[in-house]
């Protein structure tokens, strides 16, 4: 594959983005996008099966449009628990972050798994602070 082409300092930026959210692996896409996952430690079923698919466990995080400013596109979705929905929703918003979709992904899936997605246009390092005191109460 070949190397997105991304200044020095929007490399360092995502990689203190990345360190900030805990990102277990992180890349730079065409864009150039800042894309950071990881995945959460969810125990589940879905039909009576037992499922460890990072489908069902994933963080997702980025950033992308960085202006002379600093300001950036910033996104993020979490997987979470039904019972932590509107915790987290509160956690977001009293952070000044969009909160944009809740909304299940699986049938017959135990316990109940949602998703959240939110987004702001905020500098990334502020929003990466902003979304880990977000979402560290889920562990």
């Amino acid at each position: 594959m070949a190397e997105v082409q991304a200044s020095a300092r929007f490399r360092r930026l995502c990689n203190r983005f990345s360190a900030i959210l805990g990102g277990t692996e992180h890349e730079i896409t065409k864009g150039p996008v800042c894309f950071v996952s990881r995945n959460r430690r969810i125990r589940a079923t879905i039909l009576g099966k037992r499922t460890t698919s990072p489908l069902i466990r994933y963080q997702l995080f980025s950033f992308e449009s960085l202006d002379s400013s600093g300001r950036a596109l910033c996104l993020g979705e979490t997987a979470l628990f039904q019972s932590q929905v509107n915790q987290l929703l509160t956690n977001l918003r009293k952070n000044g972050i969009k909160v944009t979709a809740v909304h299940n992904h699986w049938l017959f899936e135990n316990p109940r798994l949602m998703y959240i997605h939110w987004e702001s246009i905020d500098d990334p390092i502020a929003f990466a602070r902003k979304v880990k005191r977000s979402i560290a109460f889920l562990g």
